[in-house]
């Protein structure tokens, strides 16, 4: 199977495993129940996980702290599993590492990677129940442009949301695109997304992911087919919760000099991962690959992407409209646009935003 697939399947399990899992029961462990776990972890990590002495090291500590009874208290699957995920992040530094229960999980045998019928259903429904990531779409006083995007799911079900989304944006003066509360998913559908902010033509290599367990490296490119593109300023803003492949949406934009990045420094995760099944039930995320961006030739892990204007989240899109008003008005030609729009900025600046009117003109 080619590596393509595999991706792409990981990418569809990965996106199932980001809803809330399904357990059948929590399973009472024991102390040889623990140990076999720990050992099944330490094995997978030092096969799958991108930096091997570093999966060692995180090994035998979880082995070291298991024979010292540090894990005794937890006296089922579901607490070993949050103990399990809260160690392995603090351990290695790295916070896409993670552990959960659910029975329901397959582990990849290599010859059926391709989702089945009924993962792909699901990953249909969840993405629909989900308003595909797009949490608000709204057009903001002044002409500006705002979609609040908390997350990437499969390419086949979001991108269609993601060119109606811009299709509705595509006469505003600017755009917002608030990553403050997005949390990842998979990269093709951020170069997807990334596609719509280039002129049609203009093709760009966005980042490289090398992958261990298979030795390959696949790149990720904008997508020349999305016909609706946006040519006017975009701002995007962070937080310290933008993760992962939020962080990467927002890094391709301030390396190819496309966007300006407002608000905090992201999480600093940019290891995609694989899910391992470890034994009852548990199911523990393993990074297995490394981002490299195209333009930088590195990437965020444990720095986070750093914001080109540095505010507090709860501050990011009242700076960002702010700032958008003031080019909109230093740039009016005619001067009742530009008393208009100096109106618009003097209430933003205030935090201020007029209120609905529902009553007829004329009336009292």
């Amino acid at each position: 199977m080619s590596g393509k697939k595999k991706f792409v399947a990981g990418v569809v399990l990965g996106t199932l495993l980001s809803f809330p899992a399904f357990a059948a029961g929590d399973t009472p462990l024991n102390a040889s129940d623990r140990a076999a776990i720990v050992q099944t972890v330490a094995a997978k990590m030092n096969a799958n996980y991108i930096e091997p002495a570093v999966a060692e090291r995180v090994g035998s500590a979880i082995a070291r702290k298991n024979a010292e009874g540090g894990y005794a208290s937890a006296a089922s699957a579901q607490a070993f599993s949050a103990a399990l995920a809260k160690d392995l992040r603090e351990f290695s530094g790295d916070l896409h590492f993670g552990a959960r229960l659910d029975e329901r999980f397959r582990e990849s045998s290599g010859a059926a990677d391709v989702p089945s019928r009924a993962e792909m259903d699901e990953a249909r429904d969840q993405s629909e129940r989900w308003g595909f990531g797009i949490e608000k779409i709204e057009r903001l006083p002044g002409n500006v442009g705002y979609i609040d995007l908390r997350g990437f799911g499969v390419t086949e079900f979001v991108g269609p949301a993601y060119t109606a989304a811009m299709s509705l944006m595509v006469g505003t003066d600017a755009l917002i695109l608030d990553l403050r509360r997005n949390g990842g998913g998979s990269p093709d559908s951020v170069a997807y997304l990334m596609s719509h902010f280039f002129p049609l033509g203009d093709q760009r290599h966005l980042i490289d992911i090398y992958n261990r367990p298979t030795d390959t490296t696949r790149q990720f490119w904008t997508v020349p087919t999305v016909a609706q593109r946006y040519d006017k300023p975009v701002y995007v803003l962070t937080s310290a919760r933008t993760f992962s492949g939020g962080e990467d949406c927002a890094y391709d934009f301030q390396a190819q000099k496309r966007g300006t990045l407002v608000g905090e420094t992201t999480g600093g995760g940019s290891n995609p991962v694989g899910w391992f099944s470890v034994g009852h039930g548990i199911v523990v995320a393993i990074p297995t690959s490394r981002t490299v961006n195209f333009v930088t030739k590195t990437n965020w892990e444990h720095v986070g992407v750093k914001p080109d204007i540095a505010v507090p989240a709860a501050q990011a899109l009242q700076t960002a409209h702010v700032a958008i008003l003031r080019n909109l008005v230093s740039s009016a030609k005619d001067d009742n646009e530009r008393t208009k729009l100096q109106r618009v900025l003097a209430m933003a600046e205030k935090g201020e935003t007029e209120k609905p009117i529902y009553t007829l003109r004329g009336e009292r």
